[in-house]
């Protein structure tokens, strides 16, 4: 039988396919590599208009954030001058009591009584007098919580002076200041 050397042949056949492998393999790592590439570049590309986005709405944040520090600064603008309305009307309306507290204290004192001092804190009243009895001055404290503009006399001191019948009787006495106006709401409240 002859001798045929096949070793050349499969050695041959050996490297033809180690070059085949090679070559798909470095097709695959190249196509692999491409792909890889591919993606980083999609991803990079996502990742940039995430950026962008989110750059126009921290813009677009930091404007309304302005235009909400605008419309605080309104509305502090608007409180404050509706407060200063409120006290403008107040005193508008307020014009006319002391002028209706001199006229009620007139003419509620009744003879055989006067007036030494009259003090006034807010809308508490001070007033100190002297009265010849103390009927004089239980009539002077009916006659003011009588009137629509004060309320609530009380009767702090009286003490009398002199000998006799000619004592006279010192008194101090407090109430409050109101108007009309203030009781309305009050009944209307209670109905």
């Amino acid at each position: 039988m002859a001798k045929i050397n096949l070793l050349p042949w499969r050695a041959d056949l050996r490297k033809q396919r180690q070059r085949d492998f090679a070559i798909a393999a470095g097709v695959a790592v190249l196509i692999t590599g491409l792909l890889l590439v591919a993606i980083h570049m999609q991803v990079n590309g996502l990742i940039e208009n995430q950026h962008s986005r989110n750059s126009f709405l921290e813009e677009e944040i930091r404007i309304v954030e302005g235009k909400i520090k605008q419309i605080e600064e309104l509305a502090k603008q608007r409180e404050q001058i509706v407060a200063r309305m409120r006290v403008i009307e107040r005193l508008q309306r307020n014009r006319p009591e002391a002028v209706h507290l001199f006229d009620e204290i007139a003419n509620s004192v009744p003879d055989g009584l006067y007036l030494t001092s009259l003090t006034q804190s807010g809308r508490a009243l001070t007033i100190e007098g002297m009265a010849e009895s103390n009927a004089r001055v239980s009539a002077f404290m009916r006659n003011l919580e009588a009137s629509p503009w004060l309320k609530e006399p009380v009767l702090d001191v009286i003490s009398a002076a002199g000998a006799g019948d000619a004592r006279e009787r010192s008194f101090t006495l407090r109430l409050m200041q109101t108007s009309p106006d203030e009781e309305e709401p009050k009944a209307e409240a209670g109905s």
